[in-house]
């Protein structure tokens, strides 16, 4: 349901909520907020909330601080975990400059940018993504709860409560939720927003993710997101179920073709198959995220498609075939640390410019690809992605796409944080070092 400001406002009455939050991103994808009482509301539709920009990651140099933040009513949603006297409400916001003009530097409205760039060609693009994370006993340690593995229940899910108390706070807010289970790696959980469209589903993950920590932290215990935080277990990705409708009709779907595939859904896999090591930065940006994409752990790292096969980075879903509207490819490689307004924002670039371009689908790869040479990889010609968050940096500074992509204010900011964080990491001496150096040098 869309709301107008004047639907926001009486709704505020009829709630008693004294205090809206207004939130938005940095570049790296973390939620910031601050909080106005609700006699500023009126000023804050009309004129939008002074806030100083110079302290928000990737925002604006301190000679060029002042930013305002609107508040989109569409995304009012009142918060379950606070009390209900004296209610708290949120909204997104829009970053703007004190002239009203969009701040380049703002992530939601990059993806509003290529969204707006994708509806002038008359598409729609729908993501549904699946976020798994970990339970812990604090954020200092990740002591596990449970030592269940995929779709257990009873006493090997110690969090089914937690999952419970968290899905039905995501449905207050009006977030459809598609599945919810215990995963594969102990502690380990996936909660499934129902897909919608993009710009809703990246507001949807900023907060799915925080929901997610407030319940935990409501139990005594602490949820993380962090891509690989046990050694020798699974990580935690992001898969994302994404398509392309013209109206009513999914863009994808052909029901004449083998695979239920139209020409731009092909052409479109074949994008994001050409693109993905240099999108890779966006939707894995963290040295942790590296930690994660290594073979064996359903992590995938070769560049190849299939249906069925679980190995390769982008799977046709064939849960119903032939059904127009489940028709869907999934990219299996994004972890849930990234930040979704550009990590969508890439995903749809490199799909598009197989569409546009007329690129060829190579044919799928319905083997375990895990378990193929580096010869027999090389024939079929399949490719890896980045190992590492250097390699990754590299690939994205050259990359024409995620430039255009991003913008120039967004694209540089990230690449300098990157390297920084890159040389904070490597610059450490790690534990492993230690155990297997330390002895023997």
């Amino acid at each position: 349901m869309s709301l107008t400001a004047e639907e926001v406002s009486r709704l505020v009455e009829e709630n008693d909520v004294k205090f809206i939050r207004l939130w938005f991103t940095d570049i790296l994808g973390r939620l910031k907020s601050f909080a106005i009482p609700k006699e500023e509301l009126k000023m804050a539709f009309s004129e939008g909330m002074g806030f100083d920009g110079s302290s928000i990651k990737g925002f604006a140099r301190i000679d060029e601080s002042d930013m305002i933040a609107r508040p989109d009513p569409s995304t009012f949603a009142i918060l379950p975990w606070r009390p209900r006297e004296k209610a708290v409400a949120r909204m997104f916001c829009d970053i703007l400059q004190p002239d009203g003009s969009p701040y380049e530097g703002d992530p939601r409205y990059i993806l509003k940018r290529n969204l707006e760039r994708l509806a002038e060609k008359g598409y729609t693009f729908y993501v549904g993504p699946e976020l798994e994370y970990f339970y812990f006993r604090d954020e200092k340690h990740t002591e596990i709860l449970d030592e269940g593995e995929y779709f257990d229940l009873t006493t090997l899910d110690a969090a089914s409560d937690f999952r419970r108390d968290t899905i039905l706070a995501l449905e207050s807010m009006g977030i459809k939720v598609e599945y919810s289970h215990h995963e594969v790696a102990p502690s380990q959980h996936e909660i499934d927003l129902r897909y919608t469209d993009a710009l809703t589903m990246a507001d949807n993950v900023m907060t799915h993710r925080i929901v997610v920590k407030e319940v935990a932290q409501r139990y005594g215990y602490y949820a993380t997101f962090m891509p690989k935080p046990i050694f020798g277990v699974n990580g935690s990705g992001m898969h994302t179920h994404q398509s392309l409708f013209r109206g009513s009709r999914n863009a994808f779907f052909d029901p004449n073709d083998l695979y239920h595939l139209s020409a731009v859904g092909k052409s479109y896999i074949a994008g994001i198959l050409k693109h993905a090591r240099e999108i890779t930065l966006v939707t894995n940006q963290w040295v942790n995220s590296y930690k994660r994409l290594v073979p064996g752990y359903e992590a995938p790292v070769y560049i190849c498609w299939a249906r069925r096969n679980r190995s390769t980075l982008v799977r046709v879903p064939m849960y119903k075939p032939g059904k127009e509207k489940a028709t869907r490819i999934e990219f299996r490689s994004p972890d849930p640390a990234c930040n979704p307004y550009l990590a969508f924002s890439v995903m749809l670039a490199a799909g598009l410019a197989g569409v546009e371009n007329g690129y060829e689908l190579p044919d799928p790869v319905e083997k375990d690809v895990y378990h193929l040479s580096e010869r027999e990889k090389a024939e079929l010609g399949i490719e890896s992605l980045p190992g590492s968050l250097s390699e990754a940096i590299e690939l994205t500074e050259q990359s024409e796409l995620v430039h255009k992509t991003l913008g120039d204010h967004v694209f540089y900011s990230l690449i300098d944080s990157k390297k920084i964080e890159w040389d904070g990491y490597r610059m450490q001496v790690h534990p492993y070092e230690i155990e297997k150096y330390l002895p023997i040098l």
